[in-house]
Protein backbone atom coordinates (compact mmCIF):
# COMPACT_ATOMS: atom_id res chain seq x y z
CA UNK A 1 0.00 0.00 0.00
CA UNK A 2 1.21 3.51 -0.70
CA UNK A 3 0.91 5.48 2.50
CA UNK A 4 2.24 8.99 0.37
CA UNK A 5 3.20 10.45 -3.09
CA UNK A 6 5.45 13.25 -4.20
CA UNK A 7 6.95 14.63 -7.85
CA UNK A 8 10.49 14.66 -7.54
CA UNK A 9 13.28 16.44 -9.02
CA UNK A 10 16.90 17.50 -7.61
CA UNK A 11 16.39 16.02 -3.87
CA UNK A 12 14.18 13.73 -3.20
CA UNK A 13 12.15 12.95 0.42
CA UNK A 14 13.12 10.50 2.94
CA UNK A 15 12.51 8.82 5.92
CA UNK A 16 14.19 7.72 8.60
CA UNK A 17 16.82 6.68 9.27
CA UNK A 18 17.98 8.49 5.81
CA UNK A 19 18.03 12.12 6.13
CA UNK A 20 19.14 12.59 2.34
CA UNK A 21 18.88 12.00 -0.59
CA UNK A 22 19.85 13.74 -4.36
CA UNK A 23 20.16 12.72 -8.01
CA UNK A 24 23.36 14.18 -9.40
CA UNK A 25 22.76 14.25 -13.62
CA UNK A 26 24.90 16.70 -15.16
CA UNK A 27 25.92 16.58 -18.98
CA UNK A 28 29.40 18.36 -18.66
CA UNK A 29 31.17 19.78 -21.76
CA UNK A 30 34.94 18.25 -22.61
CA UNK A 31 36.98 18.95 -19.51
CA UNK A 32 40.05 21.84 -20.31
CA UNK A 33 43.86 21.61 -19.50
CA UNK A 34 42.98 21.75 -15.95
CA UNK A 35 40.40 18.89 -16.29
CA UNK A 36 37.42 21.66 -15.78
CA UNK A 37 35.27 23.71 -17.27
CA UNK A 38 36.10 26.75 -19.52
CA UNK A 39 35.39 30.07 -18.15
CA UNK A 40 33.02 30.77 -20.77
CA UNK A 41 30.72 28.52 -18.64
CA UNK A 42 30.83 30.81 -15.74
CA UNK A 43 28.32 33.57 -16.76
CA UNK A 44 24.96 33.69 -15.21
CA UNK A 45 26.00 31.51 -12.27
CA UNK A 46 26.41 31.89 -8.94
CA UNK A 47 30.16 30.65 -8.22
CA UNK A 48 30.52 28.65 -5.54
CA UNK A 49 26.84 28.20 -4.61
CA UNK A 50 25.57 27.16 -8.25
CA UNK A 51 22.50 24.84 -8.03
CA UNK A 52 20.41 26.20 -10.70
CA UNK A 53 21.04 23.33 -14.06
CA UNK A 54 22.12 25.46 -16.87
CA UNK A 55 23.29 24.43 -19.87
CA UNK A 56 22.56 21.20 -18.53
CA UNK A 57 24.70 21.34 -15.36
CA UNK A 58 25.72 22.25 -12.28
CA UNK A 59 29.10 23.43 -11.25
CA UNK A 60 27.57 22.99 -7.46
CA UNK A 61 30.33 24.13 -4.65
CA UNK A 62 32.95 23.51 -7.17
CA UNK A 63 35.29 26.74 -8.95
CA UNK A 64 36.88 25.53 -12.37
CA UNK A 65 36.44 21.72 -11.68
CA UNK A 66 32.67 20.93 -10.34
CA UNK A 67 31.97 19.27 -7.39
CA UNK A 68 32.58 19.82 -3.19
CA UNK A 69 35.75 21.28 -2.05
CA UNK A 70 36.38 20.33 1.24
CA UNK A 71 33.99 20.41 4.24
CA UNK A 72 33.46 18.60 7.49
CA UNK A 73 30.81 16.19 8.67
CA UNK A 74 29.87 14.18 11.71
CA UNK A 75 27.02 11.86 13.14
CA UNK A 76 25.77 9.86 9.98
CA UNK A 77 26.86 8.28 6.88
CA UNK A 78 27.36 9.30 3.23
CA UNK A 79 26.55 6.56 0.81
CA UNK A 80 27.51 7.83 -2.66
CA UNK A 81 26.39 6.00 -5.85
CA UNK A 82 28.25 6.78 -8.99
CA UNK A 83 26.24 5.66 -12.39
CA UNK A 84 28.01 7.56 -14.64
CA UNK A 85 31.84 9.30 -14.38
CA UNK A 86 34.22 9.47 -11.84
CA UNK A 87 34.22 11.66 -8.24
CA UNK A 88 37.56 11.87 -6.54
CA UNK A 89 37.85 12.02 -2.99
CA UNK A 90 39.83 13.42 -0.17
CA UNK A 91 39.79 13.57 3.48
CA UNK A 92 41.50 14.56 6.66
CA UNK A 93 42.57 11.28 7.32
CA UNK A 94 44.88 11.19 4.69
CA UNK A 95 42.53 8.75 2.52
CA UNK A 96 41.85 8.99 -1.41
CA UNK A 97 39.88 7.50 -4.39
CA UNK A 98 38.79 7.48 -7.69
CA UNK A 99 35.91 5.69 -8.47
CA UNK A 100 32.74 5.94 -10.40
CA UNK A 101 31.17 3.92 -13.48
CA UNK A 102 28.58 1.79 -10.79
CA UNK A 103 31.02 2.23 -7.80
CA UNK A 104 29.78 3.46 -4.47
CA UNK A 105 31.68 4.85 -1.17
CA UNK A 106 30.06 4.31 1.75
CA UNK A 107 31.70 6.35 4.22
CA UNK A 108 31.06 6.75 8.23
CA UNK A 109 31.99 10.39 9.47
CA UNK A 110 30.92 9.23 13.00
CA UNK A 111 32.96 11.50 15.03
CA UNK A 112 34.16 14.31 12.61
CA UNK A 113 35.66 13.93 9.02
CA UNK A 114 36.69 16.59 6.36
CA UNK A 115 36.19 15.54 2.76
CA UNK A 116 35.84 16.64 -0.77
CA UNK A 117 34.65 14.97 -4.20
CA UNK A 118 35.16 16.82 -6.92
CA UNK A 119 34.06 15.98 -10.63
CA UNK A 120 37.07 16.13 -12.89
CA UNK A 121 36.22 16.67 -16.48
CA UNK A 122 38.82 13.60 -17.78
CA UNK A 123 37.40 13.47 -21.41
CA UNK A 124 38.99 16.36 -23.25
CA UNK A 125 37.65 15.27 -26.34
CA UNK A 126 34.18 14.46 -25.25
CA UNK A 127 31.39 15.67 -23.17
CA UNK A 128 31.91 14.31 -19.28
CA UNK A 129 28.49 12.66 -18.44
CA UNK A 130 28.04 12.76 -14.33
CA UNK A 131 25.25 11.03 -12.53
CA UNK A 132 25.42 9.80 -9.07
CA UNK A 133 23.10 9.73 -6.04
CA UNK A 134 24.29 10.84 -2.45
CA UNK A 135 22.03 9.30 0.58
CA UNK A 136 22.64 10.29 4.29
CA UNK A 137 22.18 7.43 6.54
CA UNK A 138 21.62 8.33 10.51
CA UNK A 139 24.14 6.84 12.72
CA UNK A 140 22.37 5.71 16.07
CA UNK A 141 24.24 8.03 19.08
CA UNK A 142 26.10 4.87 20.50
CA UNK A 143 27.82 5.10 16.79
CA UNK A 144 28.35 8.87 16.60
CA UNK A 145 31.40 9.56 18.10
CA UNK A 146 32.90 6.29 16.32
CA UNK A 147 36.15 6.81 14.32
CA UNK A 148 35.57 7.88 10.60
CA UNK A 149 35.88 4.92 8.22
CA UNK A 150 34.77 4.44 4.83
CA UNK A 151 34.39 1.23 2.19
CA UNK A 152 34.33 0.89 -1.73
CA UNK A 153 31.73 -1.18 -2.83
CA UNK A 154 33.56 -1.63 -7.02
CA UNK A 155 30.74 -2.10 -9.15
CA UNK A 156 31.94 -5.87 -10.14
CA UNK A 157 31.37 -6.59 -6.41
CA UNK A 158 28.07 -5.62 -6.02
CA UNK A 159 25.55 -8.67 -7.30
CA UNK A 160 23.21 -7.98 -10.31
CA UNK A 161 20.24 -10.57 -9.64
CA UNK A 162 18.42 -11.36 -13.33
CA UNK A 163 16.00 -14.20 -12.33
CA UNK A 164 13.74 -12.45 -14.31
CA UNK A 165 15.17 -11.28 -17.61
CA UNK A 166 13.72 -8.09 -18.16
CA UNK A 167 13.98 -6.55 -14.51
CA UNK A 168 17.94 -6.18 -12.81
CA UNK A 169 18.68 -5.32 -9.51
CA UNK A 170 21.47 -4.26 -8.26
CA UNK A 171 22.34 -4.67 -4.34
CA UNK A 172 23.68 -2.04 -3.09
CA UNK A 173 22.81 -3.35 0.79
CA UNK A 174 20.33 -5.67 1.88
CA UNK A 175 18.79 -9.36 0.99
CA UNK A 176 17.08 -9.94 -2.46
CA UNK A 177 15.58 -13.25 -3.84
CA UNK A 178 18.22 -15.07 -1.16
CA UNK A 179 21.43 -12.80 -1.98
CA UNK A 180 22.79 -11.00 0.81
CA UNK A 181 25.37 -8.24 0.15
CA UNK A 182 26.21 -5.98 3.17
CA UNK A 183 30.03 -3.97 3.26
CA UNK A 184 28.64 -1.25 5.30
CA UNK A 185 31.49 0.13 7.74
CA UNK A 186 31.72 -1.88 10.76
CA UNK A 187 29.91 0.93 12.92
CA UNK A 188 27.10 1.53 10.40
CA UNK A 189 23.39 1.25 11.01
CA UNK A 190 23.30 -1.17 8.33
CA UNK A 191 25.79 -3.59 9.75
CA UNK A 192 23.52 -5.23 11.67
CA UNK A 193 20.80 -7.15 9.47
CA UNK A 194 17.88 -6.83 12.41
CA UNK A 195 17.89 -3.07 11.08
CA UNK A 196 16.73 -4.35 7.27
CA UNK A 197 18.61 -1.94 5.57
CA UNK A 198 17.74 -2.10 1.90
CA UNK A 199 19.38 -0.52 -1.09
CA UNK A 200 18.75 -1.42 -4.54
CA UNK A 201 18.56 -0.02 -7.81
CA UNK A 202 16.05 -1.59 -10.31
CA UNK A 203 16.00 -1.42 -14.12
CA UNK A 204 12.38 -3.22 -15.71
CA UNK A 205 12.06 -3.31 -19.28
CA UNK A 206 8.12 -3.23 -20.56
CA UNK A 207 5.95 -5.47 -18.71
CA UNK A 208 8.73 -6.76 -16.62
CA UNK A 209 7.38 -7.54 -12.78
CA UNK A 210 9.57 -6.66 -9.57
CA UNK A 211 8.20 -8.43 -6.73
CA UNK A 212 9.79 -6.94 -3.01
CA UNK A 213 8.99 -9.22 0.37
CA UNK A 214 6.97 -7.57 3.07
CA UNK A 215 9.64 -7.22 5.81
CA UNK A 216 10.52 -8.75 8.84
CA UNK A 217 9.72 -5.43 11.09
CA UNK A 218 8.48 -2.08 10.87
CA UNK A 219 10.67 -0.25 8.60
CA UNK A 220 10.08 2.77 5.94
CA UNK A 221 10.16 1.68 2.68
CA UNK A 222 10.96 4.01 -0.18
CA UNK A 223 10.25 3.87 -3.58
CA UNK A 224 11.52 6.58 -6.02
CA UNK A 225 10.43 6.39 -9.70
CA UNK A 226 13.46 8.45 -11.89
CA UNK A 227 12.97 6.72 -15.07
CA UNK A 228 10.08 5.79 -16.86
CA UNK A 229 6.52 6.94 -17.76
CA UNK A 230 4.50 4.82 -16.05
CA UNK A 231 4.59 1.83 -13.43
CA UNK A 232 1.36 -0.40 -11.22
CA UNK A 233 2.64 -0.80 -7.87
CA UNK A 234 -0.11 -3.55 -6.32
CA UNK A 235 -2.32 -2.45 -9.39
CA UNK A 236 -2.32 0.92 -8.57
CA UNK A 237 -0.69 3.18 -11.26
CA UNK A 238 1.80 5.77 -10.83
CA UNK A 239 3.14 8.61 -13.82
CA UNK A 240 6.09 10.21 -14.37
CA UNK A 241 8.97 10.81 -11.70
CA UNK A 242 7.55 10.09 -7.81
CA UNK A 243 8.71 9.35 -4.41
CA UNK A 244 6.83 6.87 -2.87
CA UNK A 245 6.56 5.86 1.15
CA UNK A 246 5.22 2.57 1.37
CA UNK A 247 3.41 0.24 3.65
CA UNK A 248 6.38 -2.49 4.21
CA UNK A 249 3.83 -4.76 5.63
CA UNK A 250 2.77 -5.81 2.61
CA UNK A 251 5.02 -7.66 -0.08
CA UNK A 252 5.68 -5.22 -3.17
CA UNK A 253 4.65 -5.69 -6.66
CA UNK A 254 5.81 -3.34 -9.15
CA UNK A 255 5.00 -3.62 -13.06
CA UNK A 256 6.34 -1.68 -16.31
CA UNK A 257 3.56 -0.58 -18.11
CA UNK A 258 5.05 0.36 -21.74
CA UNK A 259 8.30 1.38 -21.01
CA UNK A 260 11.43 1.07 -19.70
CA UNK A 261 11.65 2.06 -16.12
CA UNK A 262 14.49 2.91 -13.29
CA UNK A 263 13.81 2.65 -9.44
CA UNK A 264 15.49 2.97 -6.33
CA UNK A 265 14.24 1.55 -3.00
CA UNK A 266 15.65 3.22 0.39
CA UNK A 267 14.47 0.86 3.49
CA UNK A 268 15.42 -0.03 7.11
CA UNK A 269 14.30 0.11 10.54
CA UNK A 270 14.09 3.53 12.16
CA UNK A 271 16.46 4.68 14.71
CA UNK A 272 13.88 5.72 16.54
CA UNK A 273 16.30 8.92 18.76
CA UNK A 274 16.17 12.62 18.28
CA UNK A 275 17.96 14.16 15.38
CA UNK A 276 18.99 17.61 15.47
CA UNK A 277 20.77 18.66 12.45
CA UNK A 278 22.91 21.66 11.66
CA UNK A 279 24.64 21.80 8.16
CA UNK A 280 26.92 18.99 7.72
CA UNK A 281 26.34 17.61 11.31
CA UNK A 282 23.55 15.36 13.15
CA UNK A 283 23.52 14.57 16.24
CA UNK A 284 20.89 14.12 18.91
CA UNK A 285 20.61 17.48 20.48
CA UNK A 286 21.48 20.91 20.74
CA UNK A 287 23.95 21.18 23.08
CA UNK A 288 25.95 18.07 21.16
CA UNK A 289 25.54 20.70 18.03
CA UNK A 290 27.12 23.29 19.81
CA UNK A 291 30.17 20.78 20.91
CA UNK A 292 30.60 20.13 17.27
CA UNK A 293 31.04 23.32 15.95
CA UNK A 294 33.40 23.67 18.58
CA UNK A 295 35.14 20.60 18.29
CA UNK A 296 35.36 21.23 14.27
CA UNK A 297 37.20 25.22 15.75
CA UNK A 298 39.65 24.18 17.28
CA UNK A 299 40.24 20.82 15.97
CA UNK A 300 39.27 21.43 12.06
CA UNK A 301 38.36 16.79 12.40
CA UNK A 302 42.32 16.53 11.88
CA UNK A 303 43.27 19.40 9.32
CA UNK A 304 43.82 19.09 5.88
CA UNK A 305 46.80 18.51 4.28
CA UNK A 306 46.50 18.02 0.67
CA UNK A 307 48.01 20.77 -1.39
CA UNK A 308 44.44 22.02 -2.66
CA UNK A 309 40.50 22.05 -1.28
CA UNK A 310 39.50 20.84 -4.52
CA UNK A 311 41.72 17.82 -4.59
CA UNK A 312 41.93 16.08 -7.97
CA UNK A 313 43.73 12.80 -8.85
CA UNK A 314 45.99 13.42 -11.90
CA UNK A 315 44.78 12.45 -15.80
CA UNK A 316 44.78 8.66 -15.53
CA UNK A 317 41.06 7.55 -16.06
CA UNK A 318 41.75 4.24 -13.13
CA UNK A 319 39.91 3.35 -10.24
CA UNK A 320 41.75 3.12 -7.26
CA UNK A 321 41.20 3.68 -3.04
CA UNK A 322 43.74 4.45 -0.40
CA UNK A 323 42.58 3.69 3.41
CA UNK A 324 43.87 5.66 6.20
CA UNK A 325 46.86 2.88 7.00
CA UNK A 326 48.04 3.66 3.60
CA UNK A 327 46.39 0.50 2.08
CA UNK A 328 45.73 0.74 -1.74
CA UNK A 329 42.75 -1.45 -2.97
CA UNK A 330 42.08 -1.27 -7.11
CA UNK A 331 39.29 -3.56 -8.65
CA UNK A 332 39.75 -6.14 -10.81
Amino acid sequence: MITKITPIDFQWPTQEPFLFCVHHFDYYPAGNKNFGLDSKYFSGRDMGQDFIPKDGFRIYHGGEIPGFPVHPHRGFETITIVRKGYVDHADSLGAAGRYGEGDVQWMTAGSGVQHSEMFPLLNQDKENTLELFQIWLNLPQKNKMAPPDFQMLWADKIPKITKDPKVEVSLICGEYQGQIYNESPKNSWAKDSVNEVNILLVKMKSSGIFNFPKSKSKTNRTLYVFEGQSIKINEQTISGKQALFLDSTTDLVVLANSDDVEFLILEAKPIGEPIVQHGPFVMNTRQEIYQTIQDYQRTEFGGWKWPRHDMIHGPKIEKFAIYPDGHIEKPN
